[in-house]
């Protein structure tokens, strides 16, 4: 996850700190791959930024960044401290695109990631785009894609010490994006399932 581009880890007051070290601790599933990248500099003091994709073979069935933002005098928007910001992205298959309720579901599935893991936040927000791209000419061959696009923002809640379980949020996010990629939930270290809201199957006529 140590990639060189991003702030540098051991910078910033200690919370911010503690925070970046538990994402770069976290344990997640095989299939996601994981770096650090470079991180956005004018939306708050510190900030620490992720790049995962969930890997089958040399496929990339989704991927998406997680930026760790940090302001130690507070944001009157965020009503915390830290902040997470997230953009997530898949293909789609065609039935799933002509799904009308999509938009919902996708919503559900970050919600849904969350509280299975029983991560409680504040001033959630964002976006479900969906796209479709048709090709012409040379191109033509293509058959036709569809995209999903998801942008969130949310407040972890603080510990005590004001500093928000990020490896929980990580591994929250990382099951949103096995979850857009068509992945099978998997158990937790404790033995339990982690129960998302599942994929829209082709819907009935």
């Amino acid at each position: 996850m140590d990639g060189a581009q991003g702030v540098v880890a051991d910078a910033g007051p200690p919370p911010f700190r503690a925070a970046v070290e538990a994402l770069r601790g976290a344990r997640l599933r095989p299939q996601i791959e994981v770096e650090q990248t470079r991180s956005p500099k004018r939306l708050a003091p510190y900030a620490y930024a992720l790049e995962a994709a969930v890997v089958d073979g040399e496929e990339d069935l989704a991927d998406g960044r997680l930026v760790l933002l940090h302001d130690p005098d507070g944001h009157d928007a965020w009503q915390g401290t830290f902040r997470l910001v997230t953009l997530v992205r898949a293909e789609l298959e065609p039935e799933m695109a002509a799904d009308p309720l999509l938009p919902e579901v996708c919503w559900s599935w970050l919600t849904g990631a969350l509280s299975a893991r029983g991560l409680a936040c504040g001033e959630p927000s964002g976006t479900v785009t969906r796209a479709g791209s048709h090709y012409f000419g040379g191109l033509a061959e293509r058959p036709p894609a569809s995209q999903i696009e998801i942008r969130a923002s949310w407040t972890p809640r603080e510990s005590a010490a004001g500093v928000p379980d990020t490896a929980a949020h990580l591994a929250a996010w990382c099951d949103l994006l096995c979850q857009i990629a068509g992945l099978p939930p998997i158990a937790a270290a404790d033995g339990s399932v982690v129960s998302l809201p599942q994929r829209r199957g082709p819907r009935s006529t």
